[in-house]
């Protein structure tokens, strides 16, 4: 029995890197390259001749860029489409514009990298295949912010993971949040480097205090800490203060950073003060290390499937019963908040 193949689209005002990507993808055998496109226009022709799966589209192109035209676009057509981008923030607009996920462009120059972008890209496209297209409403109606925290923060820390479609989940989630309740440690699986634009993102587009975190750091009330690219993260008591341990180590759960690393970190040094909460992503990466959390008696939340992007870490982690309550990611909020208040 044949199994069904990925349908892909390629755009890339690149010749070289439209063959480069559609040789390369086409090796593995789930998925089928049906076109290549140079432009937007001469890709949305494709896009109705040819009903693909999942576009690949370059962020710096002429005539229209990827981050316009995936604006554009999906409203009208809801695919998965995954960006090609330089080191820039330009990947996080795409990200914001609606693509589900991104992939550094290679040195074509250096075949061990685009053998590296290709194997990352071909686990993107059936990540990308599986996942929901939510296209944002605007104004959201549902995302008002709670404006105040009064009860003691002392001891407490919230830690939260997530994947796929977790950037912008995050960037949802601390909009709403009052800004004086304990310290929020992050595990969003990212490339190295862009995690610093990421942080910096969420600094300025939040009331937030957040940086990428570095061994060291005191986590404090108010303040966000995201974990960086290709380091893990865990958190160690040390009376009582919480520090941060930033470290390079092999994958854990499939990941550096892991959700599991630091989730395992809180269950042990915070026990029933601390908040887990597990966002979208592919994978079972952090299901274990919540379950630790609410076994030491503490809180736990999840993102439920109708909000999430990829309902893959979150959905392990309800089935494992490492989660307490779940709810949308304009509830989890109000859920956050009660977790808070009635812990001791």
């Amino acid at each position: 029995m044949d199994v069904k193949k990925i349908k892909v689209l390629v755009v890339d005002d690149s010749r070289v890197h439209r063959e480069i990507i559609s040789r390369g993808i086409s090796s593995d055998p789930a998925i089928e390259v049906v076109g290549a496109a140079q432009d937007a226009f001469e890709a949305t022709d494709m896009l109705l001749k040819y009903r693909p799966d999942v576009l690949i589209c370059d962020i710096v192109m002429p005539k229209m860029n990827g981050i316009e035209y995936t604006r554009k676009l999906l409203p009208q057509y809801p695919i998965p489409v995954i960006v090609l981008s330089s080191l820039s923030e330009a990947a996080l607009d795409a990200i914001h514009a609606g693509a589900v996920d991104f992939v550094c462009k290679p040195n074509v120059g250096s075949p061990q990298e685009v053998e590296k972008f290709l194997y990352h890209l071909i686990n993107k496209i059936k990540i990308a295949s599986q996942s929901k297209i939510i296209i944002k409403q605007a104004p959201e109606k549902n995302e008002t912010q709670i404006k105040s925290y009064t009860t003691s923060k002392e001891g407490k820390i919230i830690a939260i993971g997530a994947s796929t479609g977790g950037t912008e989940a995050l960037l949802r989630l601390f909009k709403q949040l009052p800004r004086d309740i304990p310290g929020i440690v992050v595990v969003q699986h990212i490339p190295a480097n862009f995690s610093r634009m990421f942080a910096e993102r969420l600094d300025a587009q939040t009331h937030f205090a957040v940086k990428e975190a570095e061994a060291g750091d005191i986590v404090e009330p108010g303040k966000i800490y995201i974990a960086p690219g290709e380091r893990h993260m865990r958190i160690i008591r040390r009376g009582f203060s919480i520090k941060l341990d930033v470290f390079k180590g092999e994958k854990v759960s499939g990941h550096c950073p892991s959700v599991d690393v630091l989730f395992e970190s809180v269950a042990k040094e915070i026990g029933k003060k601390a908040i887990g909460i597990i966002l979208t992503g592919m994978g079972s990466d952090g299901a274990k290390g919540l379950l630790s959390i609410r076994q030491h008696g503490g809180r736990t939340i999840g993102q439920d499937e109708a909000s999430s992007v990829v309902y893959g870490m979150p959905k392990v982690a309800y089935s494992i019963g490492a989660v307490e309550k779940q709810g949308s990611i304009e509830r989890i909020p109000t859920l956050l908040l009660q977790a808070l208040i009635n812990k001791n």
